[in-house]
């Protein structure tokens, strides 16, 4: 089966993404505990990469979002990795997702993940956004990542996920970088209370992107399920939106552990696509039989 553009489909029907890479990696006993996260296995263990993405893709996702979330010069050049390395293990995500995805579901996609800086810092500011640089100082760190990861679009990956942006000035920096590129790419948030993680509006984020071309849905990510719910309609009204929540429990920067009970429910997808979202899935926590329930509420 041959692969459609993901804008079109978007148009037509909403579509499923995976969950989260990182909690099927430590439900098999992968330690997950440096500030590298799951991107160290992109490098010690590439081969456990390529079968969670088939996991979820087995359980019914359509796209597998890369293990590149975490991967930045600065983040693996503290752990002594050079840069041409860095670049290589950018590469690699992608080879690793498109692997999976041709062998399990031929027709689906790969989003090339673009963590916030928060990521490098792993010490769960992406969920603050108190990053202290300024516009100019975050497009500094986001150009040389994307710079390569924009090569892998049409060479494996569809679009780029630029995921978890906890502020405007972020948000403002990535697209800046992403207008006029030609590279297509989804946006989406982390939000608490109609509101990025920084305490500005929501919506400004969302009006922000509806001006570059290349942004092809606007969301939130790695948020409660109510609170991602309540963003859907905001969201909607830009085009299509991208939603895929955390179970619902709260990360620990300093224990690096979840903490609480799921409130994860595939039901509320059907509310979630009503209201506009046309990339559905999980984040944290939400796990292959999530994926899979949401699957069947889709196709149900």
């Amino acid at each position: 089966m041959g692969r459609t553009d993901l804008r079109s489909v978007l148009a037509e029907r909403p579509v499923v993404l995976d969950g989260g890479l990182a909690t099927l990696l430590e439900q098999h006993g992968h330690d997950l505990s440096s500030h590298l996260w799951s991107a160290r296995l992109l490098r010690d263990d590439p081969r456990a990469i390529e079968a969670a993405h088939r996991e979820f893709f087995a359980a019914g996702a359509e796209v597998a979002t890369t293990a590149s979330y975490q991967v930045s010069f600065e983040g693996f050049g503290a752990a002594g990795v050079g840069r041409d390395e860095v670049e290589a293990l950018l590469r690699r995500g992608v080879e690793l997702a498109a692997a999976a995805r041709d062998a399990v579901a031929p027709g689906g996609w790969v989003a090339a993940s673009v963590g916030p800086y928060g990521a490098v810092l792993a010490d769960g500011s992406e969920y603050r956004g108190d990053y202290g640089l300024d516009v100019a100082g975050l497009r500094a760190f986001h150009r040389p990542r994307l710079d390569v990861l924009a090569t892998t679009v049409g060479a494996g990956a569809e679009v780029l996920a630029v995921e978890t942006i906890p502020c405007l000035a972020e948000v403002e920096a990535v697209l800046a970088e992403l207008d006029g590129s030609g590279v297509p790419a989804w946006l989406s948030l982390s939000a608490a209370d109609g509101r990025t993680r920084a305490g500005e509006p929501l919506e400004e984020a969302f009006a922000m992107a509806a001006d570059v071309s290349e942004v092809i849905a606007v969301g939130v990510n790695c948020t409660t399920p109510a609170d991602a719910g309540a963003a859907v309609p905001q969201a909607g009204t830009y085009g299509p939106a991208v939603v895929y929540p955390n179970s619902g429990q709260s990360w620990n920067a300093v224990t690096r552990s979840w903490e609480g009970a799921s409130a994860f429910d595939a039901d509320e997808v059907s509310a979630w696509v009503s209201a506009g979202a046309r990339l559905v899935g999980g984040c944290c926590r939400v796990g292959t039989d999530d994926i899979a329930s949401l699957r069947a509420t889709l196709d149900a």
